[in-house]
């Protein structure tokens, strides 16, 4: 596979352009009952995110392609069926190899929808 099953990209579920912290990344989103977040993203071109920081565990997996985590100044990279656990409170940004697919678990409210879906 080279892309998220259809139904899982429902236009509905869409993660707004304003809450990508990466150029050129598609991304779709589903809560959970408890406000944390799960993130089905795909970047189509080469990319770096910008920092950040949550105040709640971030969880990745990459479903395809490479991910490098930029922490403290480490370059980290997680690989087609590799996983990281950011913890909260940690800044972070990262680059990603066109056509990376990753999974994010957010432990809360991360990114809105788009509007006027």
């Amino acid at each position: 596979m080279n892309a998220f099953p259809e139904f899982m990209r429902n236009p509905v579920n869409r993660i707004a352009r304003s809450n990508q912290a990466t150029p050129g990344v598609e991304g779709y989103v589903f809560d959970g009952a408890d406000q944390s977040q799960m993130a089905f993203w795909t970047c189509a071109q080469t990319a770096t995110s910008a920092e950040h920081v949550h105040e709640f565990d971030e969880y990745m997996l990459v479903v395809q392609g490479c991910y490098t985590l930029l922490i403290d100044g480490k370059r980290i990279p997680v690989k087609s069926g590799e996983e990281y656990l950011i913890p909260r409170g940690v800044p972070h940004s990262g680059e990603a190899v066109a056509g990376t697919r990753t999974i994010h678990v957010f432990g809360g409210h991360r990114a809105d929808r788009e509007a006027n879906v």
